[in-house]
Parts: C-alpha cells; sequence; structure tokens
C-alpha cells in the first residue's frame, strides 16, 4: 500500500507531555478487531478522549480546539507495551504524519516507518523547547526536513537532527511500503533473472 511522500513537513502540533504512552492507551484492545487500516483514527487515545456515555473530555488535548496539525509531539518513551501496529494504523488514520519523542519503543517505531509516519527521536532538552514554543503559542510551527534529516522549531529557529535508516527514509520519500519498494525494482529484477547463471 503506498503512502503520501514525506520530504518536508511543515505544520502546528499536538502536544501530549506524558511519559510512557502505552499502545493500549493509543488504540485500546477492544478495538483490534478489523483488519483493514482504516477507522482506527476514531478511536485514537479513546479512553483519554472520550468519557463512558461517549461524550469528549474537555480536558484532553485532542478534543482541545486550540491545537491541531499533522505533528503529534509526545512525552519519553512513546509506543511501549504491546507491538500492535493498529498503534500506528490509528495515529496515521487520526492524520498524524510524524511523532516527536525523546525515546521512542523499538516496534513501535518500526510500525511506524512501515506506513508512512515518521518517528523524530530527539534530545530530552530539544524536547522541553518544543513543549514551551507551543505552550508560548499553539500555533507554533514545526518543519522536520526529512533530506536533511532536521526538525526546527520555527518561532525559534532552533533545531536538531535526527537518525532514520536509510531504506525506511527512501521508502518515506518515495511513499514506498516493503512491497511498494520491490515493484519499483521489477525491471532490476527481472534483468537480474535473466543473467543469473545457473
Amino acid at each position: 500500500m503506498a503512502y503520501d511522500k514525506f520530504t518536508i513537513l511543515r505544520s502546528t502540533a499536538v502536544p501530549l507531555p506524558i511519559e510512557n504512552v502505552d499502545t493500549d492507551q493509543i488504540i485500546p484492545a477492544r478495538f483490534l478487531k478489523a483488519t483493514k487500516r482504516e477507522g482506527f483514527g476514531d478511536n485514537l487515545f479513546r479512553d483519554w478522549r472520550y468519557n463512558g456515555d461517549d461524550t469528549p473530555k474537555q480536558d484532553f488535548v485532542l478534543n482541545n480546539p486550540i491545537y491541531s496539525g499533522k505533528i503529534l509531539v509526545g512525552g519519553h518513551n512513546f509506543g511501549s507495551g504491546s507491538s500492535r501496529e493498529h498503534a500506528a494504523w490509528a495515529i496515521y488514520d487520526y492524520g498524524f504524519r510524524c511523532v516527536v519523542s525523546s525515546f521512542f519503543a523499538d516496534i513501535f517505531k518500526g510500525n511506524s516507518l512501515n506506513i508512512g509516519i515518521l518517528p523524530v527521536q530527539v534530545s530530552a532538552a530539544f524536547l522541553d523547547k518544543i513543549f514551551l514554543a507551543i505552550e508560548a503559542d499553539p500555533n507554533a510551527e514545526l518543519e522536520v526536513n526529512l533530506p536533511d534529516q532536521k526538525i526546527t522549531i520555527l518561532s525559534t529557529g532552533e533545531s536538531e537532527s535526527f537518525d532514520i535508516n536509510g531504506y525506511k527514509k527512501h521508502n518515506l520519500m518515495n511513499g514506498f511500503d516493503d512491497i511498494d519498494y520491490l515493484q519499483a525494482m521489477k525491471n532490476e529484477i527481472r534483468e537480474f533473472e535473466t543473467e543469473r547463471i545457473y
């Protein structure tokens, strides 16, 4: 399944300064029955977003109209817990294309990269600067430059580099998942087959 190409994302951000956000908080287990990737965004952070009668919890950030954007800024150790890929699906389906944290659980990070979400890991100090910038101005924008592997707080000009696997970077910049990557190499694969000597 192809995804939107990710090169440079400039957007406001939604702050979630909570540490140890696990995948069951991101998408509760009772919503994992579906096998298609659509519709999970409705239940992103379901138990934090809604009361038992399905009315929105006014104090949760996703229900606060002053915050919006395609970037979610989370606390340390984001995406821990079970390996459910539905957590990444829910974040993507809600509309986020980038998650920023000072640390990601490895499996969540891999699941995100596989479906077109860029997890940007920054230092704890820089994460604090992002939260402060958003607190000062909810309309403050971040620029995430994947080709240069750099994230910038546009209101202050402060920036920091981030790491990413070269193969995953290539796929994100081309809107590929693993199958799309192989499909794009069809001609090279066929050429290799014809030239191979058994």
